[in-house]
């Protein structure tokens, strides 16, 4: 049992066109997942640099787990509109190097909201129930 543990992260990948199919289930949580970041680079540098497409909401920055050198950040925008144009904007050039932004959305983590989304989407199965 999982009581008293913080919920993981999940960062999706996927198609514009899905994002509202998979809104309809979930709050979503829009952002870039960014790597081949500078080493030198900070999650201030970071926020700063992205403030230009909107409101930064978080900015973490990680290391690789293949590498101790190589970085991996998540930057989380306030709204949709905000990452799809800061991810449109590409390519980006930080602190001197050309970094892959890669478009995200990871289901808001909330207690509350989790245990009403998941209220929910019982309610949609069960009012329309999937046959094989």
């Amino acid at each position: 049992d999982n009581i008293g543990m913080a919920p993981k992260r999940i960062f999706i990948k996927l198609p514009k066109k899905y994002m509202a199919g998979l809104s309809l289930y979930y709050s979503l949580d829009h952002g870039l997942f960014i790597t081949g970041l500078n080493p030198n680079v900070s999650e201030s540098h970071l926020a700063t640099y992205f403030t230009e497409w909107g409101c930064i909401t978080m900015c973490k920055i990680r290391n690789s787990s293949s590498s101790s050198k190589d970085k991996l950040a998540y930057v989380r925008f306030s709204k949709e509109d905000e990452a799809n144009q800061a991810d449109w904007a590409g390519p980006h050039f930080i602190f001197g190097e050309e970094c892959k932004v890669i478009r995200v959305v990871s289901p808001k983590i909330n207690q509350e909201s989790g245990r009403l989304e998941k209220q929910a989407l019982r309610m949609r199965l069960t009012a329309n129930p999937v046959h094989s």
